[in-house]
């Protein structure tokens, strides 16, 4: 015997309509908006001060946070391994998922962790722990046309829109830059402090001052002006052109933390222009600072240090004044600078510190690890914390190549103390 026709068929149906649902369960387990965080195990670790020499190689590019961590970006994931001076990445300390949006960008103040996402969210992670700390809405970040190489160096070197700005009163506010709009949160606790709609395609920010302003770059109406913004208010506080300039200009900040943050000058030139001017940033108009015109100077604080015909000079930043000179080092570059270190690259990739004030020089060793050799050439470099963090490309470098004939090694990135 069977059931009846009319059972057989009710019985058919809610079979039909069970093996339904249990497909939406799980497209919506798989496909939902999420976020999944793993926080730390373990005591926040103390900060680590190794002896000068290459620490080891990394897949991914590290951004040294509180002196304590290393934290990494993925594609939908940021995530921390310790110690800060370890050999090789190790399992993460703490990790943060997002689902569907995609990382953008990473900034970091202390022991806090700021992330950006595609869908225009902020996300404020604790250092200590990879606890969530607040979340807030900001604008959507401007499409970008950039390949997102392996190594992530752009997300957590280089963030885009996403800068960070000391105020004098001690306060440190994130401010956010979108195609259309600008934003600035309190970074302690996420806060709204302004929003502005801005013109589409013709104006991009650059950097903050250490003086707590919004550096942006305006060619919406007229030739091209610099404006500066107060990151507490959003009030546009001083709009700009170097005297003498071209009616389009290319503007580099210069003597800035990790990511275009308080910086301290910028260099402006007119498309096609071999060099520059320099000028000192501060409260008012910027200060002519001839010291930083050429292409390639790095400011440290008050020095100004260029690399002419072979030779490493030092030069007060404010009056041009020649501090020092160093002709020892053959045909070195520039490659990076942080309190109290500027840092060089010989022909034979040696990484050489000078002291930035005297010009003496406070370490000097070969850029190698392992079997890896030194027959490369830098890509994206970050100096923070005492720490230098190198790309290695491979010669000759092909920017349209594909990331296995881009990067040196599949461990691309060498990290050092200074």
């Amino acid at each position: 015997m069977g059931f009846p026709r009319g059972r057989r068929r009710l019985v058919m149906v809610v079979a039909a309509l069970l093996a339904t649902a249990t497909v939406a369960v799980i497209v919506h387990r798989v496909l939902a908006p999420a976020e999944v965080s793993t926080l730390a195990r373990g005591d926040y670790p103390a900060p680590a001060r190794p002896p000068a020499g290459v620490i080891g190689r990394l897949p991914v590019a590290p951004l040294i946070v509180d002196a304590r961590l290393r934290v990494y970006a993925a594609h939908r994931q940021v995530y921390a391994d310790r110690p800060v001076d370890g050999r090789y990445r190790t399992s993460p300390y703490w990790s943060y998922r997002r689902w569907p949006a995609e990382l953008t960008g990473i900034v970091a103040s202390g022991s806090t962790v700021v992330s950006r996402w595609s869908d225009g969210q902020l996300v404020a992670l604790d250092a200590r722990t990879g606890g969530v700390l607040w979340r807030a809405d900001g604008p959507k970040p401007a499409p970008s046309s950039a390949v997102a190489r392996r190594t992530w160096a752009a997300t957590v070197w280089e963030p885009r829109g996403l800068r960070l700005a000391d105020l004098p009163d001690g306060r440190t506010v994130l401010v956010v830059s979108g195609d259309v709009q600008a934003r600035a949160v309190e970074l302690s606790d996420g806060r709204e402090l302004w929003r502005v709609d801005l013109p589409g395609n013709c104006r991009s920010d650059v950097g903050t001052t250490a003086s707590g302003q919004l550096i942006g770059l305006d060619r919406c109406a007229g030739p091209a002006t610099i404006e500066f913004r107060d990151a507490a208010t959003g009030a546009v506080r001083e709009r700009w052109r170097p005297p003498g300039g071209s009616d389009e200009l290319v503007v580099t900040p210069l003597g800035c933390r990790t990511g275009g943050s308080d910086c301290l000058a910028l260099r402006t030139a007119g498309p096609g222009d071999a060099g520059g001017r320099g000028w000192l940033l501060g409260p008012g108009a910027p200060v002519a600072a001839p010291a930083l015109d050429a292409t390639g100077a790095v400011l440290v604080g008050e020095q100004a240090v260029v690399v002419l015909d072979g030779v490493a000079v030092g030069r007060s930043a404010r009056t041009g004044a020649e501090l020092w000179r160093s002709a020892d080092l053959g045909a070195a570059r520039l490659l990076a600078g942080q309190p109290g270190r500027v840092h060089l690259l010989t022909e034979a990739n040696d990484l050489v510190t000078l002291d930035p004030v005297t010009g003496r020089q406070l370490s000097r060793f070969a850029l190698n690890v392992g079997s890896d050799g030194t027959g490369w050439a830098p890509g994206a470099v970050t100096a923070e914390d005492g720490f230098v963090a190198v790309e290695r490309l491979r010669k000759p470098v092909d920017p349209t190549g594909d990331d296995r004939r881009y990067y040196y090694t599949g461990e691309a990135v060498i990290l050092a103390a200074t």
